[in-house]
């Protein structure tokens, strides 16, 4: 029984509903903090889930032995749960869960895509070298962590990878206080070794990224738009798009999109 949050309802001006995937240490909460209410207003069925181990979501198995595959069935298990009432979902993912609907989409189909600060198709490397360049010791110190938490283990820390150095602290500090452990093999074994399977990937794909991210690089996002036959579109704003005090041009842009898009 995975966590979902669902606010609003399909109508016949948007038709299907959407599905957030959250990034690492992350759960379906941040998406709750603005993105859902502002899509279930704007007259979408926004729907937020927690990816096993995270949130309220139980993992049958350790955290650190999860996999990018669990990831991946868990985003079946929703999306064909909404299918079944509503039609394939448009899929939102940040971070590691951008990464993951990738490679959901290699196999399967969806109305559109939008990856929001995504890891490229390549996967986390780069974005592990540069964690690796700024803070070598720490980084090591990390990889032997199975749940990653010492790389978010001060709200300095979470500021530094997340954040802008203006967001206010007090932003900065609510994630943190809800910040949780991740599994190293979903996070950094699979994605390391598994680059996604563009040529597979037909669905539209909206992607976006942040001038000030800590974690994946403009050149990143970049990559990753041309992966997809598309062009980046960026926003100057730090790591965590949907929670940054700018994220309402982050939301009104995917709204804009989306509305370009035929979802029937």
């Amino acid at each position: 029984m995975l966590e979902v949050i669902d606010k609003g309802s399909n109508s016949q001006v948007h038709p299907v509903p959407l599905l957030f995937v959250h990034g690492g240490w992350h759960a379906a909460w941040c998406w709750d903090d603005h993105f859902l209410d502002f899509f279930a207003d704007a007259g979408y069925r926004a729907v937020a889930m927690s990816l096993r181990g995270h949130g309220t979501s139980p993992t049958p198995k350790p955290l650190h032995r999860v996999c990018i595959d669990d990831y991946l069935d868990d985003v079946r298990s929703v999306a064909d749960a909404l299918s079944d009432s509503a039609g394939h979902p448009v899929l939102i993912g940040h971070s590691l869960g951008g990464y993951t609907i990738q490679r959901y989409l290699e196999d399967r189909t969806a109305p559109a895509a939008v990856l929001v600060g995504s890891l490229p198709p390549s996967g986390v490397l780069g974005a592990a070298l540069r964690v690796w360049r700024r803070r070598p010791q720490m980084t090591v110190k990390s990889f032997n962590d199975p749940t990653l938490v010492r790389f978010l283990s001060s709200a300095k820390l979470a500021r530094e990878y997340l954040f802008c150095k203006d967001t206010p602290e007090a932003i900065v500090q609510s994630c943190w206080d809800r910040a949780g452990p991740e599994s190293i093999r979903a996070a950094m074994t699979d994605p390391m070794f598994r680059r996604v399977k563009t040529q597979q990937v037909t669905t539209p794909m909206l992607v976006l990224g942040a001038t000030h991210d800590g974690f994946v690089s403009t050149r990143a996002v970049r990559a990753t738009a041309r992966a997809y036959r598309t062009e980046p579109e960026f926003f100057p704003m730090g790591h965590n798009m949907m929670l940054e005090p700018g994220w309402t041009a982050v939301a009104e842009r995917i709204h804009r999109w989306l509305q370009t898009r035929d979802l029937r």
